[in-house]
């Protein structure tokens, strides 16, 4: 028998029957559908018995008594990357991928996570919550122009508006409440926009992302092949360290664990600001933690099976 065979009759008997949760029920399903399907091939080729499941209220509470061992999730957005799942596999005692279900659910917040940061005296852009009964009066003169509205509790840039002029106001509000309750209004921060995946407690190299498009949205991050990626991001190496240890900070105040995604701005003046944290980051070809590891010499497939190899120890929050 070969080596080969060998290591992956070594990871089929380790690992058991394996679920890759993807789909869900989120305005990011898409996403995670191609996102799981990339696991589940990455996986399959280290030779784990893996299978996809297209998890739902359904049958997330069946997969013990259908012989699943451990559970690697690839669901993004509401119910998935909320701490709703999580909370759902520990009730059934099933072992899964990354953070528990206080760190979903604060990073899922983008409010509560600001909260949290400030508490801490770690940077972020400046920010206001809309309501339906909000007076946005003055919401200019506090942030500025141009300022984003986003969806508090929504990521992969659903639902985010940008404003430039205050009769866009309305309709970028209204856009963003459609797909949640609050709406974060946000300072627009003029600099290179960068993100830092985190695994296992390292803070991999930084990315800097560059799009023609007006900001960093769903099409350049999913859809487009002419956003670039810069990895590395060209920093002078006191900044790079210095946005990898904030990002790590303030991941480990959310409580986030194994593996995530943390996205910053530079200022003008080149001071990091932080933006928010992903529990569940893309996987797809236009993903940005499979190319963080990359640079540090993991493949995809390598990539995978070191975050499933945690489901063995993570303690849960």
């Amino acid at each position: 028998m070969s080596e080969v065979s060998l290591i992956s009759m070594d990871l089929k008997q380790r690992f058991g029957k394996v679920a890759v949760l993807v789909g869900g029920t989120s305005a990011e399903r898409a996403v995670s559908l191609i996102s799981g399907a990339a696991v589940l091939k990455g996986l399959i080729a280290k030779g784990v018995d893996a299978h996809a499941i297209d998890a739902s209220p359904d049958n997330i509470g069946e997969l013990k008594a259908k012989g699943f061992d451990r559970a690697f999730i690839v669901l993004h957005g509401r119910w998935g990357e909320d701490g709703i799942v999580q909370g759902a596999l520990q009730a059934i005692g099933l072992p899964y991928t990354g953070s528990g279900v206080l760190g979903c659910a604060l990073a899922m917040d983008k409010v509560r996570t600001k909260q949290v940061w400030q508490s801490l005296g770690l940077p972020t852009a400046k920010y206001r919550v809309l309501n339906s009964e909000s007076d946005l009066d003055g919401l200019i003169e506090e942030l500025g122009l141009p300022l984003f509205l986003k969806p508090a509790r929504e990521g992969s840039s659903v639902g985010i508006g940008k404003v430039s002029h205050e009769s866009e106001l309305p309709e970028a509000y209204t856009k963003s409440a459609k797909v949640g309750d609050a709406v974060l209004a946000e300072q627009f921060i003029e600099g290179a926009e960068l993100t830092v995946a985190i695994l296992k407690g390292e803070a991999l190299p930084v990315i800097r992302m560059s799009t023609d498009n007006e900001f960093y949205d769903y099409e350049a991050k999913y859809e487009s092949d002419e956003t670039q990626y810069f990895c590395p991001a060209g920093l002078e190496p006191e900044l790079e360290q210095e946005v990898r240890s904030l990002a790590l900070r303030a991941f480990d105040a959310l409580d986030c664990a194994v593996w995530g995604r943390v996205d910053v701005m530079l200022d003008r003046s080149n001071k990091p600001l932080l933006l928010e944290v992903n529990t569940v980051p893309g996987m797809t070809s236009h993903s940005l933690v499979p190319m963080a590891a990359a640079a540090t010499g993991r493949s995809f497939e390598d990539l995978v099976v070191e975050i499933l190899e945690t489901t063995f120890d993570q303690e849960r929050g």
